[in-house]
């Protein structure tokens, strides 16, 4: 069994939980995901078996696109609605549209971030997660991240009885980005503490909620002997990348991991580039460090059809 299987997560579980589950479905052990999901989140978190996980990076690299909803008027110590309050401020029914359509769009771009002290980012070789448990402190790292799209997607509703106002939003944005910290800071920019309240992944690795599937349909596919047809071929993530068609000769030689002279691939193409025999990706080269006129391989995907 090989390739991609665009999984729906639902609320509760882990990343690990759904590969564990998808093990035991799949009756197979080479299974991995491609980027993880916070428990409270649902949405695509795609799955790759057997050979497809030598792709699995390039779906974490690849863009993720997110719906939720920031609640301004109080912030929590996990930046979401799971947490405790640390402070709060109340929220009066003046605030104006325009300056919240333009704080968000000043987020546009590359940006630098601070992770929430409840999350996966290894410091020292401990989770900031088990520091913030333990009552401990430390420094966190920033990195820089990009945001290529924000905007609100609904009217800002005020909850008089709590004294916030909440509204949806949809951003598009790179691997490692916190969406979380992004509506703590646009709360912030706005003038009150703010936590993320709702969120749902919709795009991860190039498939939409549209193309995915829950742990239970998957099961049905694979009781009923019809699992393939909602595996997607590995090659389907590679299709961002430029590709050439191997001929039999060449590919004698890429299977067994020869350098290529660039000279040999037509048309400049941009690097990497994804090498095919009979429609199917068997190898991904890129630029040779020092010997410039060559092409080298740095993922060896099949040696066999």
């Amino acid at each position: 069994m090989e390739g991609i299987i665009p999984l729906w997560k639902e609320k509760g579980m882990t990343s690990h939980d759904c590969v564990f589950k998808m093990r035991k479905i799949l009756k197979t052990k080479k299974i991995g995901h491609s980027g993880t999901l916070d428990p409270d989140v649902e949405g695509v978190l795609p799955i790759a078996i057997g050979k497809a996980t030598k792709v699995i990076e390039y779906m974490v690299d690849s863009k993720k696109t997110y719906e939720g909803e920031i609640t301004l008027g109080y912030s929590t110590t996990t930046e979401d609605r799971s947490g405790e309050v640390v402070s709060s401020k109340p929220v009066d029914s003046d605030l104006s549209i325009e300056d919240i359509d333009k704080i968000m769009s000043s987020f546009i771009g590359e940006i630098i971030q601070t992770p929430p002290m409840y999350s996966a980012v290894k410091v020292n070789g401990k989770r900031l997660y088990e520091y913030a448990r333990a009552g401990e402190k430390i420094e966190k790292p920033s990195r820089a991240v990009n945001i290529y799209n924000y905007e609100r997607t609904s009217d800002v509703n005020y909850n008089k009885i709590a004294n916030t106002a909440s509204f949806a939003f949809k951003v598009s944005c790179s691997k490692g980005t916190y969406v979380r910290t992004l509506a703590v800071d646009t709360g912030e920019s706005l003038g009150f503490p703010a936590h993320m309240s709702k969120l749902i992944r919709t795009e991860s690795g190039g498939y939409q909620s549209s193309d995915s599937f829950t742990l239970a349909q998957v099961k049905e596919a694979m009781d009923n002997l019809e699992i393939e047809k909602i595996i997607k071929p590995l090659e389907t993530v590679l299709t961002p990348f430029s590709a050439y068609e191997l001929n039999e000769e060449e590919w004698n030689r890429v299977r067994n991991g020869a350098l290529i002279p660039k000279a040999e691939i037509p048309g400049n193409k941009k690097m990497p580039v994804v090498f095919y025999i009979n429609q199917k990706a068997v190898a991904i080269y890129s630029d040779h460090p020092t010997k410039l006129d060559l092409l080298k391989p740095i993922k060896v995907l099949r040696t066999e059809l």
